[in-house]
């Protein structure tokens, strides 16, 4: 049977075997951990900026996949206004927020998957490979990297763009990510990015290669 819809109704216009998710970046750092976290957060800001700029040239769909912080009333651009004017960490906000062209997508809980329209998504942007970048690395960055295992995407977790509140805690849950659920945590400046061909179907080889052929970083 042909698949109805196969864009969204031109929500998901983009087809693309890779996608690049922002995990929990729009934040307003409202907890007690949050100078800890900023002192790492701050660094892997620009890391990550430079891996967008990267995914966007190559067409690569960025999608944002952020926690709400309980404000249910609002929209996720009052919440992206409230971090940027409120939050303790309205510089990492302003230099991450989302432009028109990027997707986003609320989640209630630490999977991006859990009860959220995420998986619908990847299935119409033809998505076979996650790059999962943000924070926390040992909460929702590992919990949306289990989910993403369990649905047989392939996973890239560069190191240098997710922080959690020390950095033995990030590498401990790095460890976890690259044992159990194979995925490859080499850092984002060795992730080659390249435009899809035949209308977005495949990734490029030299993407193909890194994520078949996993290597440890140490």
């Amino acid at each position: 049977m042909p698949q109805k819809n196969v864009n969204l109704h031109g929500s998901a216009p983009d087809k693309h075997a890779v996608a690049l998710l922002l995990i929990d970046v729009i934040n307003d750092f409202d907890f007690p951990e949050a100078a800890q976290l900023l002192k790492h957060a701050r660094p892997m800001a620009r890391n990550l900026l430079r891996l967008k700029r990267r995914a966007q040239k190559a067409g690569v769909p960025v999608i944002y996949v952020n926690d709400n912080f309980g404000r249910w009333k609002s929209d996720f651009r009052r919440t992206i206004d409230h971090c940027v004017r409120h939050g303790r960490g309205g510089d990492v906000v302003k230099l991450l927020r989302p432009e028109q062209s990027d997707y986003f997508v609320l989640k209630p809980k630490h999977s991006g998957f859990f009860s959220t329209t995420l998986e619908t998504l990847l299935r119409y942007l033809e998505t076979q490979s996650l790059i999962l970048t943000g924070i926390a690395g040992n909460f929702c960055v590992l919990f949306t990297a289990n989910d993403a295992y369990m649905r047989d995407f392939k996973l890239l977790v560069p190191r240098d763009c997710t922080v959690s509140n020390t950095k033995r805690e990030n590498e401990s849950a790095l460890r976890l990510i690259r044992k159990f659920l194979k995925a490859d945590t080499r850092s984002s400046s060795k992730i080659a990015l390249r435009t899809s061909q035949n209308n977005g179907a495949k990734t490029s080889s030299s993407f193909q290669y890194m994520t078949n052929r996993r290597t440890r970083a140490n």
